[in-house]
């Protein structure tokens, strides 16, 4: 009896070395705080954990656990923890690469760097190092540097090389490549049928350049590749096996276990286990608010047991190889121990570096802006997800200087709800000139047809596109590439003086 108690003691510390659980609220939960104290490998943050007093918090998690590793997923631009409730002020991954000048992206990511540390964090959950050659991505989009391997593996290089000089971990995602689906892995399983050699030769790209670089970790993809078999990257031996094969001896991280490719198919502990047999490092288990209404009061606490008793149970019968859990956790001790050496002095000084003016060299304008002044602002964009705050109320607003804005939800109303809308929104014009707001006028035919329908209506109509570049939009456009505070402040800079 003793055996099998000192075993589970053992088991559970090794199955603590290798997750990496997020967490509810801005203090330290009791349950989390006995983890850490037995050997968790850390959290990580998102916006729900994100206060005045960040750093006390992180301080607190390494009271409790000195070697944890605090990662948050910050992108820039669309994508961002550490300004959620107002938006990105760093340009995004899409604007860097229409500008494609790589000191920008250098510069970008020390930044980045410099604001993770301040708030005692050590791991970029970032860049994103897929080629986006689907223009119908709804997950990854403007989060990519663009459709050119090329191009995003440049990108993908500098902001690895500016991050990692701020002391802090990059973790470029999503292996091996996310660009070419049009299914979101947060709630279904992307499949990607196309050729293998395309693979290699385009997506795979930019994660061999930033492990010559050297990146120190990666994030794995919930997507099926056919031709590599039939189980999800994150749990197919084969696909990581080709990422050692490329000679990466990083920590390789999961994408979160709560996403529905994993949680609705093999669950949390079986995607687990089945993980880290295929020869993943530290397991992402999510965000507990992911759930919504449906979440429990304990959701975090809940999704971690899950995950660690199921990693416990497997190697207690066999089925899970402690040499493996071993090694995984020996990767994880080895970039907590080298984030933990003291840091390099700080490569991004805030007062130099001015992400305002690489947006405003990013910003592009299709087509003549004639007239200056603000603007009515209509909100068309499609609904926020996941991944991505699409829809968030600081881009409208910083748009609209702080005024009065119509949203106009194009996935919820037919065609005759649609027409009313915009009948509406253009009367409280008054005859101002809108500012339509749009994300997705590149692929979406809803979303083009309500520009022309408030064309149609009204004489003065820009398109303010947050989304990827489109042409032949009939309207002139301010084609931002971000849906970021910064990036709707300029383009209503742009609005405001616009003969400039």
């Amino acid at each position: 009896m003793t055996d099998l108690i000192d075993d589970d003691v053992e088991f559970e510390r090794l199955a603590n070395s290798v997750l990496w659980p997020g967490f509810l609220g801005r203090t330290v939960p009791a349950w989390l705080d006995a983890a850490l104290r037995r050997g968790l490998a850390g959290v990580v943050y998102f916006a729900q954990n994100i206060g005045p007093d960040l750093d006390a918090l992180s301080a607190a998690i390494r009271a409790a656990g000195p070697q944890a590793l605090i990662g948050i997923d910050e992108e820039g631009g669309s994508v961002t923890r550490l300004e959620a409730a107002t938006g990105s002020t760093l340009p995004g991954a899409a604007q860097l690469g229409a500008l494609d000048d790589v000191f920008a992206t250098a510069a970008t990511g020390a930044e980045l760097a410099r604001r993770v540390r301040a708030v005692g964090a050590d791991v970029v959950l970032g860049p994103v190092a897929d080629v986006n050659t689907d223009p119908r991505n709804p997950v990854i989009g403007v989060r990519s540097f663009g459709a050119d391997a090329d191009l995003v593996s440049r990108h993908v290089v500098a902001a690895v090389e500016g991050i990692q000089a701020g002391g802090v971990a990059a973790c470029v995602k999503h292996y091996p490549g996310h660009g070419d689906t049009h299914v979101d892995s947060h709630h279904d399983l992307p499949r990607i049928g196309v050729d293998p050699a395309e693979i290699e030769r385009v997506h795979l790209a930019p994660f061999r350049a930033a492990v010559a670089a050297g990146v120190d970790a990666v994030m794995t993809a919930h997507i099926v590749v056919p031709a590599w078999g039939e189980e999800p990257a994150t749990l197919n031996p084969r696909v990581l096996g080709m990422l050692r094969d490329a000679g990466f001896d990083g920590v390789i991280i999961t994408d979160a276990l709560d996403m529905a490719a994993i949680r609705e198919s093999v669950g949390i502990g079986g995607g687990a286990v089945r993980a880290l047999a295929a020869g993943a490092d530290l397991l992402c288990i999510g965000n507990p608010t992911n759930p919504g209404a449906a979440a429990l009061p304990d959701q975090d606490e809940h999704d971690y047991r899950t995950a660690r008793d199921a990693i416990v149970a497997a190697l207690r019968d066999g089925s899970l190889s402690r040499d493996r859990v071993v090694e995984a956790g020996a990767r994880v001790a080895r970039l907590a121990a080298k984030l933990a050496a003291p840091a390099p002095g700080d490569t991004a000084d805030a007062a130099s570096y001015d992400g305002t003016g690489i947006v405003r060299r990013a910003l592009h304008v299709q087509g003549e802006l004639t007239t200056a002044g603000a603007p009515f602002v209509v909100d068309a964009r499609r609904s926020s997800t996941l991944a991505v705050d699409s829809a968030a109320g600081y881009v409208s607003e910083a748009l609209a200087g702080g005024e009065a804005t119509v949203r106009i939800d194009t996935a919820r109303l037919d065609e005759v709800q649609r027409g009313a809308a915009v009948d509406a929104a253009v009367a409280q014009a008054r005859g101002r000139r809108i500012a339509l707001l749009v994300d997705r006028i590149d692929t979406d035919p809803v979303q083009r047809a309500v520009v022309a329908e408030v064309a149609a209506r009204a004489a003065d109509v820009v398109a303010v596109n947050v989304g990827l570049p489109a042409e032949g939009v009939g309207v002139p456009v301010i084609e931002v590439g971000s849906a970021s505070r910064i990036g709707a402040e300029l383009a209503r800079e742009r609005l405001v003086g616009a003969g400039r």
